[in-house]
């Protein structure tokens, strides 16, 4: 008996994309290749792959702390001794999930895991819910980020709310982003649980309506994407608003309830730790807690982990014995050990000079960014791209507060906009004592710069790749596929 050509396909699916793989990395080609074309020679790979893990999988998005949020959950489930699937060079398109999994099965395409913990860029999540369900998602927040790829705000907070919609089990939500928060409207999730900030510390984490107080007239789903199709890519098919789903008439209904109980609650922050308030009602604990990532900003995407964490272990209390097993402090423990994704509060040792790389790409990320370092205690220095995977518009430089670097000054200014950034500190009085445009003539330079004295780079995306492959060049880098 003969197969039919879809199940031939099926077949020679891993062989095909194992050889794609290993030619382009003998060629230095990008991680996303063999995604790319086993997406085209076998569209239902992705979804047919990850239908086979028993406890389904666990999808992460928002506009900030995606990769630190995926890298937290994975790692933590994996220590607590679950077999985890992710994609961790953060290629969040469904074809850099595809990359991810072609060298993870075997000829049969069978994938040996227990979940699958992903991030999903906002975009993209809406396609690959429409090829798997997750069985939990964590939706950390939504900001004005690459207006050129989303159009406003609302919009963004419209692709997620497919994620919502979508998910089966668990939806983990922000209860201080009221348009995250109300996404619980439209969910069918059978468990909604949010993750929240003590009252004392709002005013550290301000929300996108704080950081711009006058709100612009928000851009609808259908005027983002143009006639040339998908608002991120115009190789996809337009995004349709989700059906039912009015993102402004599910705010005001939001905002007008009562305060939403947290699951999980930050209430204290410390420069390595962190106290967490965990529980509902009279069963409420607060834990204390060590942490390797840096930043407040990754404190409170703890909070959202150890949340979504928790679930998982109650659903696998039938399965995973040892799983179901597992305390509070177990848990907070395993997540103590995790260390930052790469690029995100990553330390390079370059001849004993640790250098500290921060991704930055929006006006929320930067200012958090800068108020988690005391710029005292290194030389700084700033990269900006305006590649298509930073954005084009630089303009919400403009919007971040560059003063707590007055004192210290910025060592070296680089990247394809560094003259515009370069301006910018000077609009705040930041003194900038070089501006290099190459990025591997400023980081010779600025590595070098004050030998053992700690080094700290704020970079968006591109640049820290670049930056990262250079010092890859000077020193030992961890591979991590890019």
């Amino acid at each position: 008996m003969t197969s039919s050509p879809s199940t031939l396909r099926q077949h020679l699916t891993p062989a095909l994309g194992k050889a794609v793989r290993a030619v382009a990395r003998l060629r230095g080609g990008g991680s996303a290749l063999p995604g790319k074309v086993v997406e085209s020679f076998d569209p239902n790979f992705m979804g047919r792959t990850l239908s086979q893990l028993p406890l389904g999988v666990l999808m992460v998005s928002g506009t900030n702390g995606k990769t630190t949020t995926t890298r937290m959950i994975a790692k933590t489930l994996e220590n607590l001794g679950l077999k985890v699937f992710t994609n961790p060079t953060g290629s969040n398109f469904t074809r850099g999930v595809v990359s991810a999994l072609i060298p993870l099965v075997d000829s049969r395409g069978h994938l040996d895991a227990d979940i699958a913990v992903l991030e999903l860029d906002e975009a993209y999540a809406v396609h690959f819910v429409k090829q798997v369900k997750p069985r939990y998602a964590v939706l950390l927040n939504v900001m004005r980020d690459q207006l050129d790829r989303f159009g406003e705000i609302d919009n963004t907070a419209r692709l997620l709310s497919h994620v919502a919609e979508a998910t089966t089990d668990t939806l983990v939500l922000n209860r201080e982003d009221r348009r995250i928060a109300a996404l619980a409207k439209g969910s069918h999730a059978s468990n909604i649980r949010y993750f929240g900030l003590a009252t004392n510390l709002r005013s550290s984490f301000p929300t996108d309506d704080e950081l711009h107080a006058s709100s612009d007239a928000s851009v609808s789903a259908e005027d983002a994407a143009s006639a040339d199709g998908h608002p991120d890519h115009p190789g996809l098919p337009p995004v349709a608003s989700s059906e039912n789903f009015d993102i402004e008439l599910a705010v005001q209904a939001a905002a007008a309830e009562n305060p939403l109980p947290a699951d999980v609650t930050l209430c204290g922050v410390h420069p390595h730790s962190a106290e967490f308030m965990v529980g509902t009602g009279g069963s409420a604990r607060k834990y204390s807690t060590e942490l390797k990532v840096s930043g407040i900003y990754n404190l409170f995407n703890a909070a959202a982990a150890v949340s979504v964490i928790r679930a998982v272990i109650a659903a696998a209390s039938s399965t995973h014995p040892r799983l179901a097993a597992t305390t509070t402090e177990e848990l907070l423990q395993a997540l103590s050990t995790v260390t930052p994704a790469f690029g995100r509060g990553e330390n390079i040792d370059v001849d004993g000079t640790p250098v500290e790389l921060v991704l930055v790409k929006n006006p929320a990320g930067f200012r958090l960014a800068l108020a988690s370092f005391s710029a005292a205690d290194a030389d700084t220095m700033i990269a900006i791209n305006d590649d298509y995977a930073d954005g084009r518009d630089m303009s919400w430089l403009w919007d971040v507060d560059f003063t707590s670097l007055r004192a210290q000054g910025v060592a070296m200014v680089s990247g394809v906009r560094s003259w515009d950034m370069a301006l910018r500190l000077g609009y705040d009085e930041v003194g900038v004592a070089k501006v290099e445009p190459s990025l591997k003539d400023a980081v010779d330079e600025f590595v070098h710069l004050h030998p053992g004295v700690h080094k700290r780079i704020y970079c968006t995306y591109t640049a820290m790749l670049d930056i990262r492959k250079h010092l890859g060049e000077l020193t030992t880098v961890t591979d991590v596929g890019v």
